[in-house]
């Protein structure tokens, strides 16, 4: 096909390709060119803080800089700064703080109440199968801490006692009873009530009633579980592993606390008593403690 000399050449790729620059009709005469572009829409307003969004318009996010309110999940309006929806199933659970005493029972007993309670006793006075039962045998949630189980995690480097008290020893054990403590707090910041158990002694501050107050709180209900020297003996006996003393041991711990005689804690003497019927003296006298808390 020829052209005349001067007359523009057809475009290489087709109409209005590759020729930037030129208006549409003037490649083609005559056509009547595009329909022209409708201004873009304007930009939707987002709703006003706490509103929900109209229909068909997507939620906005907060702003840059803005911090959302506690429960916002970004499928909804952006609640008030404080207010949370609600609708995540996430629960606030409090701090644990020093556990207060808690109000009387208004059945016998302990009943439903939330407290801390701390049985005292000797190697061989029961107080962990006691504990064990009263907490298992409460009709509202209730944990058991031990403080030996707990000074036992530590397996390798783990300071016995029966090898000699010392500084190793003793750090080991401020540093159970501060977990023992901070155990009880959470358990009672969640309320479920807590019964710890330890051989404090009448006659040791540094590892006395102090501490246990200190990490537990104003709240904390001592009962001391003081049976026979020669039911103790029998008991040890049953005992096997770095649990088990000797005799003389056994004896002398036992004399020890005897201090707490005249203290002012309740103390049972669970001689001739059963797990069960222990169980239930405890209960009572913890309803007791509730109702009129021993000075300490």
């Amino acid at each position: 096909m020829q052209h005349a000399v001067g007359a523009p050449l057809p475009p290489p790729h087709g109409p209005g390709i590759g020729h930037v620059g030129r208006p549409y009709q003037a490649q083609h005469p005559g056509h009547p060119g595009p329909p022209p572009i409708p201004p873009p829409p304007p930009a939707p307003q987002p709703p006003a803080h706490g509103q929900a969004p109209p229909p068909g318009q997507a939620p906005q996010p907060p702003a840059p800089g803005q911090v959302p309110a506690p429960g916002w999940s970004g499928t909804g309006p952006t609640p008030p700064a404080g207010e949370a929806t609600g609708r995540t199933g996430h629960i606030q659970l409090p701090p644990g703080g020093p556990v207060p005493l808690p109000a009387p029972p208004a059945e016998a007993g302990t009943g439903g109440a939330t407290l801390a309670v701390l049985l005292i006793g000797p190697a061989g006075a029961g107080k962990t199968t006691v504990a064990k039962l009263w907490a298992a045998r409460r009709r509202v949630p209730t944990a058991h801490v031990s403080l030996d189980d707990v000074r036992e995690w530590v397996r390798s480097g783990f300071a016995d006692p029966q090898a000699g008290w010392n500084d190793h020893s003793e750090a080991q054990y401020r540093l159970a009873r501060r977990t023992c403590g901070f155990a009880a707090r959470n358990f009672l910041a969640n309320g479920i009530s807590c019964i710890l158990d330890d051989a404090v002694f009448p006659d040791r501050p540094v590892v006395g009633l102090g501490g246990w107050k200190r990490h537990v709180g104003p709240g904390l209900l001592p009962v001391v579980l003081l049976p026979g020297l020669e039911v103790v003996l029998e008991r040890n006996a049953e005992r096997s592993g770095n649990r088990r003393l000797s005799d003389e041991e056994v004896a002398r711990i036992h004399g020890r606390m005897a201090g707490w005689y005249g203290s002012g804690l309740p103390i049972i003497d669970n001689s001739t008593y059963d797990v069960e019927t222990t169980a239930r003296v405890l209960d009572d006298v913890l309803a007791r403690s509730i109702a009129s808390p021993p000075a300490w």
